[in-house]
């Protein structure tokens, strides 16, 4: 018997329980209502159990929890990953000085396209510093909204779903000139307030022009640092933000700096182009004014601001909730165009968590190739691992489809001990490490990659019945495994066999596993298929 844990009240512990009835096992959504619960709810009984908590509830429910669910503080010290507690303040030397701490976040396009995880490091440095620039992305009208379109969804707005910042004879906006643009950030009259931005060089030969960005978190913290009282002013003080043009008229009423419930910066809205008439006692006022004097000085500060040119092909992405942007005036006489647009952090964080957590699959099958697989494989003369890398490159080099070279790399992970299953098999006890494995790569893949996996021992079975001369070239661990999987089928089971939807692509898979014993055969690594499995992933 073991108690629950004291940081795991009842409801709590209830409300996620993650049985098939209380969450739909398709989506994970909850089938009941908090208030469905028992007025006393309380654990009846406990135990720990194979690294799992499995509970009784004085309702009659059972629940079984993965140890490492029982925290309650996960929340409470990382929040939405929109605070300053989940970010790297930064201010220009960080980027520029000699052995700088922080290298400027940069990829080319062709790389972030190509390549995962250059894309997931890019969308990360978006969400931990504030910012990346894009290299090379191609000069073509609205392309920017390819870069959107990459991470997330455009946010169309009142300009359109893109815009163009450049000189324009009837400008409704200070940035359609050629004047100096002191560190702000957009549309702060929205609500919700567009929270990323996207620029996109389309030229830029022009005498200035340069542009600029602020960390406006590390601004607010310089602040409550140096005058927590006007920290705090500013925190407080609803801030009429407002635009009007000839066909819109837009206002929202917020803090310049806002914070959590915990007291951590959350979100800077700074544009002194937008900032209404305050209407207040004249001594919120003036310690307002005070206090926005104060913080807008540290915005304007050389050393907090990173400067930089943009050349054509060059796309700035940035946190508008966060960061402030700026650019330099410039001649009219040369031309300066960038294309932008507006998108949205919540969408970024959710292709960059999805982009992890296919990372972390691909990650923990290269762990089993690495460790477990180095193991002997059933008393053949290759390790575990290069039976399966023979198998998928015999696979490639066939011509087989993506779905079957990965079926052939993947199909002998149920022997592998830990997570999957262990090595009764050659003990003279069957494993059923077909249906294991095919069982744990169903969480990543699907019935394609799968359903051969769990037909490939079923077809050796199925070849020594329909083809007497296959049992004949069979190995003699091989052999061995026929007997205690349950030898040949029967002609009826043989006939049922070939019926099944996945059985030709499990005969493939059967072939390809033996010939796949071959100690003197050059085998490509994992990290060779690991392209091919990613664009297989079901995630």
């Amino acid at each position: 018997m073991s108690a629950v844990p004291a940081s795991s009240p009842p409801y709590w512990l209830r409300d996620n329980c993650p049985c098939a009835d209380c969450r739909d096992p398709r989506n994970g959504q909850k089938l009941f209502q908090i208030t469905d619960l028992p007025e006393e709810l309380s654990v009846s009984a406990s135990t720990e159990l194979n690294g799992r908590l499995e509970v009784l509830w004085n309702d009659g429910h059972r629940s079984s929890y993965p140890l490492d669910l029982l925290t309650t503080e996960e929340h409470a010290r990382t929040g939405d990953r929109r605070t300053e507690a989940d970010k790297r303040l930064w201010q220009a030397a960080d980027f520029t000085a000699d052995q700088a701490p922080e290298q400027l976040p940069e990829a080319r396009w062709a790389d972030y396209l190509g390549d995962p995880a250059e894309r997931a490091a890019v969308l990360r440095a978006v969400q931990r510093l504030g910012f990346a620039v894009l290299r090379e992305v191609p000069t073509a009208d609205r392309q920017v909204l390819a870069v959107a379109a990459s991470f997330g969804y455009v946010r169309a707005t009142n300009y359109g779903e893109l815009f163009d910042v450049r000189v324009e004879p009837d400008p409704n906006n200070l940035a359609f000139t050629s004047a100096a643009i002191a560190p702000h950030t957009d549309n702060p009259y929205r609500d919700p307030v567009p929270t990323l931005q996207l620029l996109h060089c389309l030229a830029n030969d022009a005498v200035g022009g340069d542009s600029g960005l602020v960390d406006g978190f590390r601004a607010a913290a310089l602040l409550r640092e140096q005058a927590p009282e006007d920290f705090a002013v500013l925190t407080r003080t609803l801030v009429p933000f407002a635009f009007r043009d000839r066909d819109t008229e837009l206002r929202a009423d917020r803090p310049l700096i806002e914070v959590d419930p915990l007291g951590r910066i959350r979100e800077v809205r700074m544009n002194n182009r937008s900032i209404g008439r305050l209407v207040l006692p004249t001594a919120e006022l003036t310690a307002f004014y005070a206090a926005y004097r104060r913080f807008a000085a540290l915005t304007q500060r050389p050393e907090l601001q990173l400067s930089f040119r943009l050349g054509p092909g060059d796309c700035l992405i940035f946190d508008n909730t966060r960061l402030l942007h700026a650019r330099t005036a410039f001649e009219q006489d040369g031309r300066r165009h960038l294309q932008g647009c507006y998108a949205d952090l919540d969408s970024l964080a959710s292709t960059l968590a999805v982009l992890e957590r296919r990372a972390t699959a691909l990650d923990e099958l290269a762990a089993l190739f690495a460790g477990e697989g180095a193991a002997e494989y059933l008393g053949e003369a290759v390790t575990q691992a290069e039976h399966m890398l023979q198998a998928a490159a015999l696979a490639e080099r066939a011509g087989a489809p993506d779905h079957l070279v990965a079926a052939a790399l993947l199909h002998d992970v149920g022997h592998f001990h830990g997570v999957v299953t262990g090595r009764q098999l050659m003990l003279g006890e069957d494993n059923r490490h077909s249906d294991t494995g095919a069982d744990w790569l169903a969480r990543w893949f699907g019935p394609a990659v799968t359903e051969p996996i769990r037909l490939h021992v079923a077809a050796k079975r199925y070849l020594c019945t329909v083809e007497p001369a296959y049992r004949a070239q069979l190995s003699e661990a091989s052999e061995y495994t026929l007997k205690v999987q349950g030898g040949p089928m029967t002609a009826e089971r043989a006939a049922a066999f070939a019926e099944l939807p996945g059985a030709a692509d499990a005969v493939a898979v059967r072939r390809w596993d033996d010939q796949a014993k071959d100690p003197d055969t050059a085998t490509p690594s994992f990290d060779h298929f690991r392209p091919l499995l990613e664009c297989l992933l079901a995630l």
